[in-house]
């Protein structure tokens, strides 16, 4: 198959299939006599792992180390699952970080009594840091 017709079955950019070439995760396809790409099933396979990592929230780095941990079918799947372990406890980090700043954004609209911009409290909050605990840019607190 062509470029176009792999990108179209799996919802994929042209550009982000020929980026994942690049970075090693998706495998240079063979060529024709006039120099255009020849996807195979293996492609689109391969894709549609690493388009379902990505729609998870997986890394590059995450999705080359379960590609390379997934080309020793005889191996436990031990380290695989240990990844996707490492990525949840990220995601509900993440979650809780969110969760945070939710609660904190809450309070403050609630504090808001409207009036007059010189007498915002969201504007004064936002002005003298708010919450010091919670700091969205980083996604950490403190």
């Amino acid at each position: 198959m062509n470029i176009g017709t792999l990108a179209r079955l799996t919802d994929t950019k042209v550009d982000t299939i020929r980026y994942y070439e690049r970075i090693g995760v998706l495998a240079a396809p063979a060529r024709t006599s006039g120099n255009h790409r020849v996807y195979t099933r293996e492609h689109l396979r391969r894709l549609s792992f690493v388009r379902g990592a990505r729609r998870l929230g997986f890394t590059l780095d995450e999705v080359r180390e379960m590609i390379a941990l997934g080309r020793h079918a005889e191996h436990s799947c031990a380290e695989i699952h240990a990844v996707a372990g490492r990525h949840l406890e990220a995601v509900r980090g993440k979650i809780t970080h969110l969760e945070r700043l939710r609660d904190e954004l809450a309070h403050m609209v609630d504090q808001c009594v409207g009036g007059r911009v010189d007498h915002c409290g969201i504007l004064d909050a936002l002005s003298h840091g708010g919450d010091a605990e919670v700091d969205a840019d980083d996604g950490v607190g403190g």
